[in-house]
């Protein structure tokens, strides 16, 4: 029988390592806030496991009147902290240590000025309490203290007192959002000596069920009294033990990397503001080049343009207050239960490259290259095969690649050099544009299917990110690809000298005759006269030259249609594959690049949560 074994979770160097991952490859994409965020949870983590590891900081938070100084005094068996009516009385936090040695670099990284040694207890030895200001108060300073604080420290014990321990502003501000933190976290409900019998435990169960309505289940809630000291043994003990586990700072951070990638995840399905996108191109009209060129597209409006009224994230404190799409305010919201994956990329666009293709093709006038390959080859042909008596009228007729300025810039010795400046194809009609327009919106709506809004957004940017350079790259590669259609096929060569063999043999005849004419006009005896059959020589090399050169001429023009025909279709199917590889560099790639992009992104969450 086989044990089931439960898989391990991966260490927290290897979570880290994929939260930076994943925070590089959301860098352009994702709000640069959550980006940030994240990156600052990375160097928080740093920063703390190079401080003293032996210490876990603890820190006592509630609001105005719930007794933390007074619990914090008698935690430390001294009167560190001043209590009395007037509120607020904690300004600044505090610490107290037991057993602090070497924990002043960790305090120093705190900012927490205020040190004071606590009473020497065995069993509390490494513990370094805070007393902090209160979450409520009147003035921003002290809310900020420890809105901050809270972010930092290893342990947080909530000091709750029986009048306020169901307010909504802590439990929407701090507890409900910090439910991924529960296994760093502890609930004190101080002041229990001023309830009647049997009051402190309906308190207790009450404060259980809105805990575990903010999803804090699990975490431990202590009735105490400081004045009485009703219940501090217990918290000593629950302190004690957290504190010989030497874990609380990193079950803190490996929280906070859960969170990160949690938020993450949520600004995925954000849509991005409208210069979030550092990898696309120019948005709006984008021209192949200043006023000319084959295509011209019209990008449209920028994707997710986020509206101007989107909250601001505090990416300065790596905050994650307003990251998620309904986020309220407050210094850190943790991971739900049961967060989401990522869904994986699913849309096909291979069914799209044709179509991409077709309407590239139509744009860059392919159809009519393809007319001029045949007309070309023919014009061509007939001058280089044509009878040498009428083959000279053929030059003064312009030859339709030429017109296409396709062929003009490459010598015949070097047919494949690549052309210099644009071809003079007609430029692209409205209706071409429109098409390739959505062609490439297709492409990029095909291949953004079932992604989150943001990264839905980058690859359909993606898709248009090269527009700019389109019309440029399909006019070189259609002059390029048609250079071919000027080679010269080797035939033409040997009919041309053929043709001149016959017109030799031509002009021979004609020669011989008029010799003959020339005697008899001057009544001089003609030599004897060789004849084929009963016709002379000169008679049959006359008019077999011209017959020969006239039937030559017409069999070659024969050759040369068909031979036109056939490099239209070659150069048809050359066009195609070349203007194939510029959507696939300029479209496709730019496409597969960017959801390959969100794939490791997306494995990298995975990774880090």
């Amino acid at each position: 029988m086989k044990l089931l074994r439960r898989k391990e979770r991966p260490s927290l160097d290897s979570r880290l390592a994929a939260l930076l991952e994943a925070a590089e490859l959301g860098e352009g994409r994702l709000p640069a806030e959550a980006v940030a965020a994240a990156r600052a949870v990375a160097d928080r983590a740093g920063a703390r496991r190079r401080l003293s590891v032996e210490h876990t900081v603890a820190a006592l938070a509630g609001a105005t009147g719930s007794g933390k100084s007074s619990l914090f005094n008698a935690m430390t068996g001294t009167d560190l902290a001043a209590v009395g009516v007037t509120r607020p009385t904690t300004s600044t936090a505090q610490a107290a240590l037991w057993d602090g040695a070497g924990a002043g670099p960790l305090l120093d990284w705190l900012d927490v000025p205020h040190r004071h040694s606590a009473s020497a207890v065995d069993d509390l030895s490494g513990l370094v309490l805070l007393d902090l200001p209160d979450h409520d108060s009147i003035r921003l300073s002290h809310r900020l203290e420890v809105d901050r604080l809270v972010e930092l420290v290893d342990l947080l014990v909530w000091v709750l007192d029986p009048q306020k321990y169901a307010d909504a502003a802590i439990h929407e501000r701090y507890l409900r959002p910090l439910a991924g933190h529960r296994d760093v976290m502890v609930v004190v409900l101080n002041q229990i000596d001023r309830l009647p019998p049997g009051a402190a435990d309906r308190c207790l169960k009450d404060l259980r069920r809105l805990l575990d309505a903010d999803g804090l289940t699990g975490v431990p809630v202590l009735g105490v009294s400081a004045r009485t000291g009703a219940g501090l043994a217990e918290l000593r003990t629950l302190l004690s033990t957290r504190v010989a586990d030497r874990a609380s700072w990193s079950a803190r951070l490996a929280a906070d990397v859960t969170t990160a990638a949690s938020h993450l995840t949520t600004a995925s399905s954000a849509l991005p503001r409208t210069s979030g996108h550092t990898s696309g191109g120019p948005r709006g009209r984008t021209e192949g080049s200043a006023g000319e060129g084959t295509l011209a597209l019209d990008t449209g409006p920028a994707d997710g343009a986020v509206p101007p009224d989107a909250p601001h994230h505090q990416a300065e404190t790596g905050s994650w207050a307003g990251i998620e799409a309904r986020g309220g305010g407050g210094p850190l919201r943790s991971a739900p239960d049961g967060q989401a994956a990522l869904p994986a990329v699913s849309g096909d666009i291979t069914g799209l490259e044709g179509r991409l293709v077709a309407a590239l093709s139509r744009a860059a006038g392919v159809p009519v290259v393809v007319e001029a390959v045949a007309k070309g080859h023919r014009h061509r042909a007939v001058v280089a095969t044509g009878w040498p008596v009428t083959r000279w009228v053929r030059r003064f007729r312009p030859d339709p690649l030429r017109r296409l300025r396709i062929g003009v810039a490459a010598p015949a010795s070097s047919p494949d050099r690549e052309l210099v400046g644009r071809t003079s194809v007609p430029e692209a009609s409205a209706v071409q544009r429109a098409q390739v327009e959505t062609a490439i919106r297709d492409v990029g709506e095909s291949a953004a299917a079932g992604l989150p809004g943001a990264w839905a957004a980058s690859v359909r940017q993606a898709a248009r990110s090269r527009s700019a350079e389109l019309a440029d790259a399909v006019d070189k590669a259609v002059g390029r690809t048609s250079l071919g259609a000027t080679r010269r096929p080797r035939w033409w060569r040997a009919v041309n000298v053929l043709q001149w063999l016959v017109f030799a043999a031509l002009l021979a005849g004609a020669l011989w005759l008029g010799g003959l004419f020339a005697l008899g006009y001057l009544r001089l005896p003609e030599p004897p006269l060789p004849t084929a059959g009963e016709v002379p020589w000169p008679t049959v090399l006359l008019l077999g030259g011209a017959l020969a050169g006239v039937l030559i001429a017409l069999l070659s023009r024969v050759a040369a249609w068909l031979g036109g025909r056939r490099r239209a279709r070659k150069a048809s199917k050359a066009l195609r594959e070349a203007i194939g590889r510029v959507g696939q560099e300029y479209v496709l790639q730019p496409v597969e690049e960017e959801r390959d992009r969100y794939t490791r992104f997306a494995d990298a969450v995975t990774r880090a949560g």
